[in-house]
């Protein structure tokens, strides 16, 4: 997992996202156990509590689930729902936005399908 320190984007959204992309990669299959917040911390030499609100985030949302002394685990469907956020996520910052540039450019459908098929 890799996190920017610098970034604007919070440390601790950054580590979510990195657990999913983990989870969506097949690293972290479900039913098995994550990292925990004190490796992370320790790791990236971040402040445990930073860990743990990331790890919160992606429980709230029902991909990590906590076994009691035991540690963090990654949820059955997880990754099923993370594909399904991201796929959202995907359309509206991407896709709608590539819909509106092109209708004020008065490129049509089938030139977009073009451009985007010549980029392979």
């Amino acid at each position: 997992m890799l996190l920017d320190l610098n970034s604007e984007k919070p440390i601790y959204l950054q580590l979510a996202e990195a657990i999913e992309d983990n989870i969506l990669k097949g690293i972290f299959p479900e039913e098995t156990q994550v990292i925990s917040t004190t490796e992370i911390a320790l790791s990236y030499k971040i402040n445990p509590a930073t860990a743990g609100k990331g790890i919160n985030l992606l429980v709230q949302q029902e991909i990590l689930y906590k076994k009691r002394g035991v540690g963090m685990f990654v949820c059955k469907g997880a990754k099923k729902r993370i594909s399904n956020k991201r796929r959202e996520s995907f359309y509206s910052h991407y896709i709608l936005a590539l819909k509106e540039e092109a209708q004020k450019l008065g490129i049509s459908k089938e030139e977009v399908i073009k451009m985007i098929e010549r980029s392979n």
